[in-house]
This record gives C-alpha cells, structure tokens and sequence, in this order.
C-alpha cells in the first residue's frame, strides 16, 4: 500500500454533511438568561472509510433566545446518525450547525466523546457563535 492509497480524499472528508437526517423540532421559549445542557451518552455512527462503528457521548448546551430543541425530535435526529458514515469532527460541526439552525440560541456549545478506538479517543469541541463571526461583527 502506498502512503497515496492511505490517505482520506474529499469523498471521505465530506461525509455525511449533506445526507438527509430528521428534522430538529422546536417550541416556543417561555424565560430569559439560563442555560439548557443535555447528554447523549448512547451516539453512534460510522467511519466513513472504514465502515467500522464509532460510539461517543454526545453534549448539547445552549442558551435559548425564542425557542427551544424539543427531544424527542432530537432523539430521532441523533438516531440519524447510527447508519451514518461521518467523521467525529463533521459529526460534532454538523450537529451544532442544526441545532443553530433550528432554534437560533444567544449561544451553543457541542462536545463529542468518543470512545477509544486502537488505542485512541478523541474529544471534539465546536462552539456558536463561530469565531470568525465574532470577528466579522
């Protein structure tokens, strides 16, 4: 094998940003200035080389401006993730991404945990508003 054939391409770079995954559903906020954390400790998905499972605790924190995540909506859109196959870092970025765009927080915050895999685990951290937004304003 050489190192070429080792490498990960786009193909495998890109995974699993455009599949389709169930809709994150929302309700109407009823307070003001207080945080909403919830834990996920059963998220799967797929290597999308490799096409081994990948299993993590996914946590969700956010501070809500007009609505909320409704959960089981969530549950199912987590469950979306089990036959995916998606890298930890786009798994992690994509999911705070749908998050904002379903119920636009003051702030949030995704963690994934995932479990050691060869010896490996990996903590991935992705946070909104984005740093080259807050650049932008």
């Amino acid at each position: 094998m050489s190192a070429q054939d080792s490498n990960y391409g786009e193909k495998e770079a890109r995974a699993g940003l455009e599949a389709p995954l169930p809709p994150l559903a929302t309700f109407p906020n009823q307070y003001s200035n207080y945080e909403i954390k919830i834990e996920i400790p059963e998220y799967t998905s797929v290597c999308p080389k490799t096409g081994l499972p990948d299993f993590g605790k996914i946590t969700i924190w956010y501070v809500p401006n007009k609505s909320c995540l409704e959960l089981k909506s969530l549950k199912m859109y987590i469950l979306g993730y089990r036959n995916l196959g998606i890298f930890y870092e786009n798994a992690v970025n994509r999911i705070l991404e749908d998050v904002v765009a379903a119920c636009q927080p003051k702030r949030a915050r995704v963690v994934g945990e995932f479990n050691p895999r060869g010896g490996i685990s990996s903590v991935i951290e992705a946070s909104y508003p984005r740093e080259e937004e807050i650049k932008k304003t």
